[in-house]
């Protein structure tokens, strides 16, 4: 686990914005066999497989939002067998990362990586359907109206019933919790103020105005928190 004070964060690259992250983040190292590795994404993947399993259908279709390097698909496909994980990235080196890692794990649910831009609007004509939805660690590194955009085309993609998963880094009524969280998001905003911790109340506004219960909020390990809503 990450001290208790330090953001525990593998970088995405949702938007043509190319950030220089501080030293806090963990950056993902590629392998020679196209896998890449996040220190962080080893560190929170059990955390988050808890949080997932508890709330996740035991059969269906899962989306997974950002995927990242695919250790998190990996991990989670593996531990919910019914249900068929389709991961997506904007990014083609992670997708090619993904597959990598599926190719490794051998997992019949787990399938190829998409291209998908989770903060354009639209993609959810095309991705309906869906009993979870997933996102690890992106909404403090895009801006506030790319945020509510992921969330309403997230809210439009699932199918009555399913749940959508929001997990990272986010200010408790407008505050950082630790000196890494600050030092973190105040590093982001100097390169871009538009993004940034998003804050727990906001999140919540966002998430019911797009007509989604408020399942649970879950404090999780290294400060970072999960919300868990569930379509009627």
């Amino acid at each position: 686990m990450a001290k208790p004070d330090c953001p525990d964060i593998t970088p995405r690259d949702p938007m043509p914005r190319r950030l220089n992250l501080p030293d806090s983040a963990s950056i993902a190292t590629p392998a020679e066999d196209g896998r890449m590795f996040a220190p962080s994404a080893a560190r929170n993947a059990e955390a988050i497989a808890e949080l997932v399993a508890a709330h996740a259908p035991e059969t269906g279709r899962a989306l997974e939002l950002a995927a990242g390097t695919g250790e998190h698909a990996v991990v989670l496909a593996g531990r919910l067998p019914g249900l068929s994980w389709q991961p997506t990235d904007i990014d083609a080196d992670r997708r090619r990362s993904i597959d990598a890692h599926a190719a490794q794990a051998g997992l019949a649910n787990l399938q190829p990586a998409i291209e998908l831009d989770a903060t354009a609007p639209g993609w959810a004509a095309t991705h309906g359907g869906q009993d979870l939805i997933l996102l690890v660690n992106l909404l403090h590194l895009i801006s506030e109206t790319e945020a509510r955009i992921l969330i309403a085309e997230a809210a439009q993609a699932l199918a009555p019933g399913g749940r959508l998963i929001l997990y990272g880094p986010f200010l408790r009524d407008g505050e950082t919790t630790s000196e890494g969280d600050a030092q973190f998001h105040a590093a982001l905003t100097a390169q871009d103020p538009e993004i940034g911790y998003k804050d727990d109340w906001d999140v919540i506004e966002w998430i019911h105005q797009n007509f989604l219960d408020l399942v649970q909020v879950i404090e999780m390990p290294a400060n970072n928190m999960g919300f868990v809503a569930r379509k009627p």
